[in-house]
Parts: C-alpha cells; sequence; structure tokens
C-alpha cells in the first residue's frame, strides 16, 4: 500500500469507551433510507476505523446505518454540537459494535485520535471546508457531504490541500455510485443520442406546483438555545445570530449563512451528473445567466424559484430549474435520456441497449477510450480507494466543480444578470462585483 504524504500507517487499531469534551460541529440533516450491507466482521486491523462528525438525520440515518453494518469500516467516534444527537448516535454505534464509541462535542478532538483513519462529514455546508482542511492536515482520508462548499473560493483551497497530503476524499454525491446515472452518462458520452445538445436538471418542489411558494419560512421569536445544543459553536465561522428553532438542523439549507438553498442541495447531486456527462470534472460552463424567485416575507433568504441557463465552450447548455420533477434530462441531436433514483428511460428502446456493463471503456469527447469508474455502494467506493490509495468515484476536485455550478447560478441570480465565467482561472470576466460573491468571510476566531 502506497502511503500519502505525511500520512501515519494505515490502519490502526480502534478505541472503545466513552469520552465527552466541550462542543462544536453540527449535525447535517438531509433525510435519506438505510442501506443494507453484510453484518459479518473483519479482523480489526483490517477495518478503517471512522469519526462520524454530525449526527443528525444524514449522519445517523445514512451514513451510520451503513458503516455500522459494513465489515469493512467501524465508527469509534461520534463528534455533535448537539448532545442529543450524540448520544442517539452513540446508542446505535454501541448496539452495532458491542461497546461504546468515544463522543465528543469539539470535532478537532476527533482529529487528534491517532486511532482514527478517516472521518464523515454530515454538517452544515457553512462547516465543510474548515473541517475537511483540519482532518486532511491531521491525516484523516475524508467523506464530506454534498455541496463539498458554501462558496468557490474554498473549494479551490481544499482541493490544493488533499493533493498536498494525498488525501482520499470521497464527496457525498453518490449519484455517482448509482448504475441509472452511470449508465445513463456512458450512453451519452457513447454518441447513443447524437450530439448532445442540451441538459435539464429538476431540482424538484416537495410538495407543491410552484416553486414561488416554497418555504418562505416564519419569523419566529428569539429562544434560549435547548439543553445540550451548543448553538455558538453551531453557527461557527457563520455570521452570528441568535437562536431560533427554524435556523439551525434541518432548517439550515434556507438560509444562504449556512447553506446556497434548493440549487445547492439537489443541485449538488444533478448538476454533477451534468458535469461527469460533459467530461468537465476539471472545468465548466463559460455563460451564466440566472432567474431566481426570493421571497421576502419569511426569514429563508433562498432562491425558492430558480431557472438557471449555462453555456458551455463546446456549445451544450445546461439548463437548471425547479418547476418540474425531479432527475436529468438529456438531448442530443438524435433522441433524448431522462434519469433519477427510481428511473431511467429514453426516446426509444434501442438507446438503452448499448452494453454498459461495470468498467466498460467508452469513447469520450477528447478523442480517447477511458474508463467510467463503476462501483455498488459510494461506501464502499471511499473504503476501497483508502486502501489503494486510489481516486474516488466524487473526488474532491469534480466536488468543488460541481459545487462551483450551483454557486455560480447563485450569484446570478442574486445580482439578477448574466455572466461570462472563466472555468480555467475560477474568475468571472471584467466583474469585480460578481468575483466578489466568490469568497466569504468567517467569524472569527476560524479561518481557513
Amino acid at each position: 500500500m502506497n502511503s500519502a504524504i505525511g500520512r501515519r500507517a494505515f490502519l490502526t487499531g480502534s478505541a472503545g469507551g466513552v469520552l465527552v469534551t466541550s462542543a462544536e460541529v453540527a449535525a447535517h440533516a438531509e433525510q435519506a433510507g438505510t442501506e443494507q450491507a453484510p453484518t459479518r466482521r473483519a479482523a480489526a486491523s483490517d477495518r478503517v476505523t471512522i469519526g462520524l462528525i454530525g449526527a443528525g438525520v444524514r449522519g445517523r440515518d445514512h451514513h451510520l446505518r451503513f458503516l455500522s453494518a459494513n465489515p469493512r469500516a467501524e465508527v469509534v467516534a461520534i463528534c455533535d454540537v448537539d448532545r442529543g444527537h450524540a448520544d442517539f448516535a452513540g446508542q446505535i454505534a454501541a448496539r452495532a459494535y458491542k461497546k461504546k464509541p468515544l463522543i465528543f462535542g469539539d470535532f478537532r478532538r476527533v482529529l487528534e485520535r491517532k486511532d482514527i483513519d478517516a472521518v464523515v462529514i454530515a454538517t452544515p455546508d457553512h462547516w465543510h471546508s474548515i473541517m475537511a482542511i483540519q482532518a486532511m492536515e491531521a491525516g484523516k482520508d475524508v467523506y464530506c457531504e454534498k455541496p463539498m462548499t458554501l462558496f468557490i473560493a474554498e473549494g479551490r483551497r481544499m482541493v490544493s490541500v488533499a493533493r498536498q497530503y494525498g488525501t482520499v476524499f470521497q464527496v457525498g454525491s453518490q449519484q455517482r455510485s448509482d448504475w441509472r446515472f452511470r449508465h445513463a452518462v456512458e450512453l451519452v458520452r457513447n454518441n447513443r443520442i447524437g450530439r448532445l445538445k442540451r441538459i435539464t436538471t429538476h431540482l424538484g418542489n416537495p410538495g407543491t406546483t410552484s416553486g414561488a411558494f416554497i418555504h418562505p419560512g416564519t419569523w419566529e421569536p428569539v429562544e434560549t438555545p435547548p439543553d445540550g445544543l451548543d448553538f455558538d459553536m453551531w453557527l461557527g465561522p457563520a455570521p452570528f445570530h441568535d437562536y431560533s428553532p427554524n435556523r439551525c438542523h434541518f432548517e439550515f439549507r434556507y438560509n444562504l449563512d449556512h447553506s446556497g438553498g434548493r440549487i445547492t442541495d439537489w443541485g449538488a447531486h444533478h448538476n454533477d451528473i451534468a458535469q461527469w456527462a460533459l467530461g468537465m470534472d476539471e472545468s465548466g460552463p463559460v455563460k451564466i445567466d440566472g432567474k431566481g424567485g426570493f421571497n421576502k416575507a419569511g426569514p429563508y433568504d433562498y432562491a425558492n424559484y430558480l431557472d438557471v441557463h449555462y453555456q458551455y465552450a463546446n456549445g451544450v447548455e445546461l439548463v437548471c430549474e425547479n418547476e418540474r420533477g425531479n432527475g436529468v434530462r438529456f438531448e442530443g441531436s438524435d433522441g433524448w435520456i431522462f434519469v433519477s433514483r427510481l428511473l431511467l428511460e429514453a426516446s426509444s428502446p434501442e438507446v438503452l441497449t448499448e452494453p454498459s456493463a461495470v468498467n466498460t471503456k467508452i469513447y469520450d469527447e477528447k478523442n480517447r477510450n477511458e474508463e467510467i469508474p463503476g462501483t455498488d455502494e459510494h461506501h464502499n467506493n471511499w473504503l476501497d480507494c483508502i486502501k489503494t490509495r486510489g481516486r474516488c468515484a466524487a473526488d474532491i476536485e469534480a466536488g468543488h466543480r460541481s459545487a462551483c455550478i450551483c454557486h455560480l447560478g447563485n450569484i446570478s441570480m442574486r445580482l439578477g444578470r448574466p455572466l461570462e465565467w472563466n472555468p480555467e482561472r475560477e474568475e468571472f470576466a471584467g466583474d469585480p462585483v460578481a468575483n466578489v460573491m466568490r469568497d466569504k468571510p468567517f467569524r472569527a476566531p476560524w479561518r481557513l
């Protein structure tokens, strides 16, 4: 096994017991189902020891439940600024491993542990860059929930650190490990629908017919944070706010101080597939024209209606909208393909009959054969790469570029005008106001 730069020896032993410290890191709360995995355990020396940072719905019900049933991994530490979240997740882990995990309130205590190989970061978006960079500097491999970043500039810094330390970094864009999406991408890049002309990413509206009326939020009086929640540490690098229930936990995704709204929530998934199909994992669009609806009657300041048009240098148009359904539609000169988490269909049945087995060689726009990695499960792909020191299916560069698509749309919508983007320099052409919006200050004492 190859050693990463500055990395300790791979796969040390795990630790038991319970340790309680002060507070930090918050719960990313995106609802997800529980995947199944074999229950037979590998020897302790063969397992990847993991610290879970963020034990809300996403961290607990998705990551912990899968990893605790995976014989290749052992979650030995759980960290959350909400003690109720941490204790609940700790009970799940204790039942799975027949011993209590370490419980922390400060993510830095997880990173100090020499017996932890890797971390899963399942916190609100405003924490991702700081935690991921400190984890990489501590020699940990990283699985970071999507969207990888809150703003553009921090993503490039994260990529640089990952490459410096040789970190195995998986972004939680798990659709890259779904056979439907992978099959669709292979078919598109094999020209099964002819020359690709347009991609539409449908972000959907849960329970409504019009994006203009979803999630305006309600103004709530300031409260004392509930017992067990260190709200100041939940805020961390974000601007200071007094506590109200609809700012933190699941509601964080509707506030631009903590997230990018719908376009970074579902957009980080579907726009990632668009980038993958375009072969743009290290590039992006050159023009952006975004229109968004911002509801000023409530506290949520994200764009709850959005219609963003991107133009690529190769002439392909990407449209990101949230008025119709959920999924990705590819339109070419000879047909179309639509893919979602439940459906893969095409303009004619013959489009889908092209062989597209795992590790199929495909022909891309650079006129060379290449292999799209196939895997049955995103966590297993990460664990495979930790062992081989290879690049993950959703590598950090791809995660950065896919998040950029969403951030570019947000900037255009907020400014209310079209923009020109240089994907190589990662800057707007002749637009100092837009360029300022690529970055965002952190609240002291936090910094990258």
